[in-house]
């Protein structure tokens, strides 16, 4: 349960728990946004820091004007962890960072939520390096002379698909020269931010070797 400001709330006693005692509700202020849930929410995980906080076990922790319990971290990521601890599962939004949530599971020390994200993070790397690769294709115009000289040169994946003769033809020197349509491939394998850098510097590179203005 998350509390705004001026919303009513049971009475707390000592150590920020509503009735005063060792009660069943405890109230957390998380980076200035208020939490209320139970004491067994917080103790589902022995070894956590939100299980020994709220067993009091040697940790000294400051409490604002209503009793609750202060802990300075983002309270953005900790509405998925407290509701992690009442179900066990793990809920996001659509929006939220499975990173952020994961720097805090590691901080209040959740085992079995840090795995869960990391497991979760591994799967989809995993997914996008199953994406099947792409093909570019590329037309050079070239004249007949250099047609062997650009396919003999070409590298890095490049591959000859198709020659066209485009069926004009002009003089040079001597000589009659015809044009052709070169049609070269490659397969590029897509990555989280697309095409590399590298592969487009390359691909720029033969198309400038071969293509006449």
């Amino acid at each position: 349960m998350r509390m705004e400001a001026g919303e009513a709330a049971p009475p707390v006693g000592a150590g920020g728990r509503p009735g005063g005692g060792w009660g069943k509700w405890v109230r957390l202020n998380v980076g200035g946004t208020v939490f209320l849930t139970t004491r067994q929410t917080l103790c589902r995980e022995q070894k956590s820091f939100l299980s020994r906080l709220c067993q009091g076990e040697e940790l000294q922790s400051d409490r604002d004007e209503t009793g609750a319990y202060l802990i300075d971290r983002d309270p953005t990521y900790f509405g998925p962890i407290l509701n992690f601890l009442r179900h066990g599962k793990l809920v996001l939004d659509k929006d939220m960072a499975e990173e952020g949530v994961l720097e805090e599971a590691e901080f209040y020390n959740i085992g079995p939520l840090i795995r869960i994200i990391k497991d979760r993070m591994e799967e989809k790397d995993y997914t996008v390096a199953q994406v099947p690769p792409k093909h570019v294709y590329r037309v050079l115009q070239c004249q007949e002379e250099e047609l062997t000289q650009m396919v003999s040169t070409m590298s890095d994946g490049w591959r000859f698909e198709q020659l066209v003769n485009i069926g004009s033809s002009y003089n040079y020197g001597s000589e009659d020269q015809a044009e052709f349509l070169c049609v070269v491939s490659k397969e590029l394998h897509s990555s989280p931010h697309g095409l590399s850098s590298e592969s487009t510097r390359k691909a720029k590179l033969l198309q400038a070797r071969g293509t006449r203005m």
